[in-house]
Parts: structure tokens; sequence; C-alpha cells
């Protein structure tokens, strides 16, 4: 007989699903092309080192950039986006040393060319129109040094060693009637100046045949220290 108290049953214990699996780590995007700031200058300066980048550090990300951060990923074996992510930020950290001040920040676009050996002797304005710079020599040291842009080839800048004939603090050209600060004579009516234009836009104009220059800073600091007669050599 059954005295009212229900049977019990022994049922298996409920299993517990399982936990999921952890996701992949994600490969974040850190820059990409069109980033900008010192991440993208340290970013350079780094692919630099390993001569992946043929340029000094600009803080801009664009298409050479963009083939140089291609270039290191391919050697690592990594998806070559071109876009820098955290996976190859930390290869290329562990494999280069961090850069210094004067990698991060040298004073022209381009790494300067080796001097031509008239520079390297007495007070010489250096300028190689490879590099796109003049540097400043004292008795064979750089003192310092700036980007430039030369004539056209219509008027193209003068080659060879010359000498700075006179100085002009506030000159204006008297046949462009241009503003040409800074002026440093050394070859007719050819000179090393500062140029508003250069200034602004850059390597796509060019000049009636001056050097120019356009980091007003540098420009007034060097007009300072230049003496009339000090060598100015112009080579390729």
């Amino acid at each position: 007989m059954s005295n009212g108290t229900p049977k019990k049953t022994h049922e298996p214990p409920t299993k517990k699903p399982a936990p999921p699996k952890p996701a992949a780590p994600v490969d974040r995007v850190l820059l990409a092309n069109g980033s900008q700031g010192g991440q993208v200058r340290e970013l350079q300066a780094r692919l630099r080192k390993l001569k992946l980048f043929d340029r000094n550090p600009t803080g801009y990300y664009g298409s050479v950039t963009t083939a140089s951060v291609r270039g290191f990923q391919r050697q690592q074996g990594m998806g070559a986006s071109g876009s820098l992510t955290s996976s190859a930020w930390s290869a290329l950290r562990a494999r280069t040393s961090p850069p210094s001040h004067d990698e991060l920040y040298p004073p022209t676009t381009l790494p300067l060319d080796d001097p031509d050996p008239r520079c390297l002797t007495g007070r010489a304005l250096c300028v190689s129109k490879k590099s796109r710079s003049l540097a400043w020599y004292v008795n064979g040291q750089l003192v310092s040094a700036m980007d430039v842009r030369f004539g056209s080839a219509y008027t193209p800048t003068r080659e060879g060693e010359f000498g700075v004939a006179f100085k002009s603090r506030h000159h204006v050209s008297t046949i462009y009637h241009t503003p040409m600060p800074y002026a440093l004579f050394f070859s007719g009516g050819q000179a090393i100046h500062y140029s508003s234009d250069f200034a602004a836009r850059g390597y796509s104009g060019a000049s009636h045949g001056c050097v120019n220059v356009r980091d007003k800073k540098k420009i007034a600091a060097l007009f300072a220290q230049v003496k009339k007669g000090d060598k100015v050599v112009v080579y390729k």
C-alpha cells in the first residue's frame, strides 16, 4: 500500500554547458594612410633603422609609409595590408631600438647628401640638388641644415663653386617684384633666400633660379652667420 510519500527517482545529473572558447585577440589597426602625429614619426624612424623607409620622418602616414609598412609585414610573414596593426607594431619595436630625438626630428625632409669635398674646408654653404638640402659647414663641422628647392628646367639654378657676393635682408626682386627676404646672392641674380611660396606649396612649385628655403627661422639664423665671401657650392 502507498503511504502517500512520493517515490524517489534517480535522474542523471544535468551536464553544464562547456564554457565558450575565448575569442582570438583582435589585431587592431593602430595607424593607417592619413594618420599623423608622434607615433607616425616614431614608426617612420624605426622603419628607417631597418632601411625600409628611405627618407626622414615627417609624422604623416602617406603612400610611402604604407609601402614601407607593407614591406615590413611581408618580411614578418604577416598580412601585408600596409596599415600598422598591433602585432606589426610589437614586432617592429622588438627589432629596433627607440629612436633618438635627432632621428625623430631631423633637420631636412630627405637625408642629407654626402657633402662635396669643397664644403669641408673653411665656411661653406653646401647645396645638394640630389637631397634638396642646404648644409652650412664651418671648418668641416655641420652647423645647420634645411630643405631647399631650385629653379625649373627653364630657369635652372647654376651649379659650381661661388662666393656670397652680398646680403640683402629685405630684398625685393626687381624682375618679378616678389619679396626675397634674407637673400644671400652668389651668382648674378641668383640667391639663397626665404620663400613664402615654398613654405605654402612645397615642391609643387619652383623658383626662377634661386635657392628657396621654406623655414624662416633657419634662414634668418643662417643670414646672421654668413659673411660676404663665404663659399657657396651647388652640386648634384
